[in-house]
C-alpha cells in the first residue's frame, strides 16, 4: 500500500521520519520579491534584443530584393525590345554562296520592311470613299539586292529561306544567255563571279511580271538554289527581314551590303 514518505516540497523533512527524496530531485519553492527584482533586468534585456533587431536591415532586405526583380523585369523588357527588331539566323546550305556560306551566323533586321495599308487607317473616317491599297513604308521597301529572309513557300521545308532580292512589283523578269534582264535591261551582278543563270524548262523568250506587292528574289549560287524560277514571286508579307550583319565566323564579321547598282 502507499506510503506516505512524510516529504512535503519546500520544506525540511521532520526530525524522526523517514528520510526525503534523493537529493537530485528538484525542489520546489516560492520565488522571493528579491529574486523576482534581480530577474526583471535579465528578462528586459531579452525583450530588448528581439525588439533592437535594426530596421535598417529589414529595409535592406527588402531593398536588395526589390532591385533583383527590377533588374529581371529590365532584363526581360530589354530582350523582348531587341527580339521585335532584330533576329539571329543560321544560313544553312550552299545556295548563296560565294556571298554567304553554310553555317555563317546572321542578324536579320525584322523592322526595316515594316508597312501598313493607309487606306485601312484612313478608311473610319466619314465621307471619304477609298478603293484598292496605299502601302506605305516608313523606313522602305525591299532593294534590287537585298538579301532578304522569308517564310518557305507553301508545302515546301519549314525553315525560312534566304535570297537575294532580283525583281520588284511590276517588273518583267527574263533570263536567257546566261544573265537576267530585267524590264528588258542587263543586270550587272557583280557579286556572281563568273556563274551564269538559267531558267531550266523555260523558252529564252520566257518572262515574269512580278504581281504588285510581290518581289522575285534569286540564289547566288544559280546552279544549287530553289528560288523564284520554281516557286514564283514571293509575298512582301512572308518577309521576315534584312540579313543586316554577318558575326560568325569573325573572318565574315561585317554589314551586308546592298550592291549599288539598277538596270
Amino acid at each position: 500500500m502507499p506510503v506516505d514518505d512524510g516529504f512535503q516540497y519546500g520544506q525540511r523533512p521532520v526530525p524522526g521520519t523517514p528520510a526525503g527524496p534523493p537529493d537530485n530531485l528538484a525542489r520546489l519553492r516560492p520565488i522571493t520579491q528579491q529574486e523576482t527584482d534581480q530577474l526583471a533586468p535579465i528578462i528586459a534585456d531579452a525583450d530588448d534584443a528581439e525588439a533592437d533587431v535594426p530596421p535598417q536591415s529589414k529595409e535592406k532586405s527588402s531593398s536588395v530584393l526589390w532591385e533583383i526583380t527590377e533588374t529581371l523585369v529590365l532584363a526581360l523588357v530589354i530582350f523582348l525590345v531587341v527580339r521585335s527588331f532584330v533576329l539571329n539566323f543560321r544560313v544553312e546550305g550552299l545556295s548563296m554562296e560565294p556571298s554567304l556560306d553554310s553555317g555563317q551566323m546572321l542578324l536579320v533586321n525584322r523592322q526595316i520592311y515594316f508597312h501598313f495599308d493607309l487606306n485601312e487607317v484612313l478608311n473610319p473616317l466619314p465621307f471619304v470613299e477609298r478603293d484598292g491599297q496605299h502601302i506605305v513604308y516608313p523606313l522602305h521597301p525591299p532593294q534590287r539586292g537585298d538579301i532578304v529572309v522569308f517564310h518557305p513557300p507553301v508545302g515546301r521545308a519549314e525553315k525560312p529561306y534566304i535570297k537575294r532580292v532580283i525583281g520588284m512589283s511590276g517588273e518583267h523578269i527574263a533570263i536567257h544567255d546566261g544573265s537576267v534582264f530585267v524590264n528588258g535591261e542587263l543586270l550587272d551582278e557583280p557579286y556572281l563571279g563568273a556563274t551564269t543563270t538559267s531558267w531550266p524548262g523555260r523558252p529564252p523568250d520566257y518572262e515574269i511580271v512580278v504581281p504588285e506587292g510581290h518581289i522575285f528574289v534569286l540564289g547566288d549560287n544559280r546552279n544549287n538554289s530553289t528560288d523564284s524560277r520554281s516557286f514564283g514571286p514571293v509575298s512582301v508579307d512572308e518577309i521576315i527581314g534584312k540579313a543586316w550583319i554577318s558575326y560568325w565566323p569573325s573572318a565574315h564579321l561585317g554589314i551586308l551590303q546592298t550592291p549599288d547598282y539598277a538596270p
